[in-house]
């Protein structure tokens, strides 16, 4: 019975998320994030077991079917939604929250250069946009967003919001941080146009200067000239 409790719990997690999603048959039957999560919950128990191949194995088939790839030994929490999926990778030292959102693209990885916890430690509640790489054995806080295609390599505390490559935080429950208000994202230096206007200035210079030697000759010649 707890079993299906939580399959509901789950589907009820897409149906408030996704604005397309109209019934739970719906969900269980075309949604990959859902395939991909039930098969991660059989692979984790095989895996917590000691039974690591199979574990593996069933989720190597699970990314073959759903483009979503989550190692067994990952942690993960209740209504973890998984929007659209593809290309989906949740590291073996991952630990993921309730209620976390993740969408295409997302990799929740490692730098290569960390032993034993590799991977980031996302809290509750907290959404990761489309492309966007987490990388590192750090914590991503209770509530954080992650804008699409940033690259997270430090801390996010709870509540913030972080964008860019590398991430910065640039909002913290809503406000914008001290140094991030200063930057104008709007009026910024073309730096094409600051060549071609150097450029141009250039050329005006030595215009200039070709003038003022065709008129010291001109001088010149007409007071020879006179001289003869």
């Amino acid at each position: 019975m707890k079993l299906f409790q939580r399959l509901s719990e789950l589907l009820g997690a897409y149906q408030a998320r996704d604005p397309a999603a109209r019934s739970k048959l719906e969900i269980f039957l075309l949604y990959p994030g859902v395939l991909a999560t039930i098969y991660y919950r059989l692979a984790h128990f095989l895996h917590v077991h000691g039974l690591r191949f199979l574990a593996r194995c069933i989720s190597q088939w699970a990314r073959f079917w759903t483009g979503i790839e989550i190692h067994p030994g990952a942690t993960i929490g209740r209504r973890l939604v998984i929007d659209h999926g593809m290309g989906i990778v949740i590291g073996e030292t991952a630990e993921l929250g309730d209620d976390v959102l993740l969408y295409q693209g997302v990799t929740l990885g490692g730098t290569g250069k960390d032993q034993g916890k590799r991977h980031p430690t996302i809290g509750n509640n907290v959404l990761i946009g489309s492309g966007a790489k987490v990388l590192g054995p750090f914590k991503v806080g209770d509530g954080a967003r992650i804008a699409a295609n940033a690259v997270v390599l430090q801390e996010v505390p709870p509540d913030a919001t972080a964008v860019g490559v590398p991430a910065h935080v640039v909002k913290i429950s809503g406000q914008r941080v001290a140094y991030a208000s200063n930057v104008d994202q709007i009026h910024v230096t073309d730096p094409v146009a600051e060549t071609m206007k150097s450029l141009l200035s250039r050329v005006e210079f030595l215009e200039q200067q070709l003038d003022e030697q065709y008129l010291r000759n001109q001088q010149k010649q007409e007071a020879e000239q006179e001289e003869q």
